[in-house]
């Protein structure tokens, strides 16, 4: 589902997808016609492509036995594969909104809103609005400092450096914040290089929503989703040539509304055995 909604966002780069799956085709199917589906499932029963990209799932047995570990190839226009976007826990992995957002970074993000912020422009942003237990979204601040402004990187000394810190909550599995490449500045009136970041940068947080198997049938089986709010705080200290400005903390929340897993089975007759 999540890959046809993010259909146009792919072809207007001129990117086509294509899944490909261990199911045989009565059963893809079926589920392309559950979920409106326009894009190719291409059945791969005995696993032959699965196997030739390397993303053979060996734990699996039973009735998953031939299944691919779950994730994105993205292959140029000369076959050749230039990205791949795994995750090593087999129930997590990347939204297409998401891969968009490493293959295009002007194009990453889904959701934008300005926050006030002294002595810069803040604009938070999501790679996604909506999301399944163990999707993984990115979450992004973006700072737009004004001329002759900085603020200090991760990694300076004596002085306060831009921190985005998340709070803690069930639910929510957050990686390490990424910052952008800083910059050595020479500040003349202490005679000092340190590290700064100046102009537009972002700052950006993959988040991932956790499994909780009982929650997640019981919300499945009602049919249900709710919002979930992921808050933070942005700290920083921005400074000119002449003077350093008052530390400054910032509260930042990002909203997701978390869907139901989809529990819907092939009928009895073409099932995996």
């Amino acid at each position: 589902m999540q890959l046809q909604d993010a259909k146009t966002r792919f072809e207007t780069q001129g990117i086509k997808f294509a899944a490909i799956s261990y199911d045989a085709p009565p059963i893809l199917s079926e589920f392309a016609q559950w979920h409106n589906i326009e894009y190719p499932l291409l059945a791969d029963a005995d696993s032959q492509i699965i196997r030739s990209f390397n993303v053979f799932n060996s734990q699996a047995t039973g009735k998953e036995k031939g299944m691919a570990h779950a994730g994105f190839v993205y292959i140029d226009s000369r076959g050749i594969v230039r990205e791949e976007y795994f995750d090593p826990k087999e129930t997590d992995r990347l939204t297409p909104n998401n891969v968009i957002g490493k293959l295009f970074p002007e194009l990453s993000e889904e959701v934008t809103r300005n926050v006030e912020a002294p002595n810069l422009l803040l604009t938070l942003e999501q790679s996604d609005r909506t999301a399944v237990p163990g999707n993984q979204l990115t979450l992004t601040a973006e700072i737009e400092l004004p001329p002759d402004v900085h603020v200090y990187a991760p990694g300076v000394e004596g002085y306060k450096p831009i921190q985005l810190t998340m709070q803690p909550q069930s639910g929510i599995e957050f990686a390490p914040v990424s910052h952008p490449a800083s910059k050595i500045l020479y500040l003349e009136a202490i005679q000092q290089h340190v590290p700064v970041s100046e102009g537009r940068f972002r700052i950006r947080q993959d988040a991932t929503i956790t499994h909780s198997t009982a929650s997640d049938i019981v919300r499945s089986l009602v049919s249900s989703a709710k919002t979930v709010e992921i808050k933070g705080e942005l700290k920083y200290q921005a400074c000119d040539h002449r003077v350093c400005y008052p530390p400054a903390s910032v509260p930042v929340t990002w909203s997701v509304k978390v869907l139901p897993l989809d529990l819907k089975r092939s009928p009895d007759d073409i099932r995996h055995k």
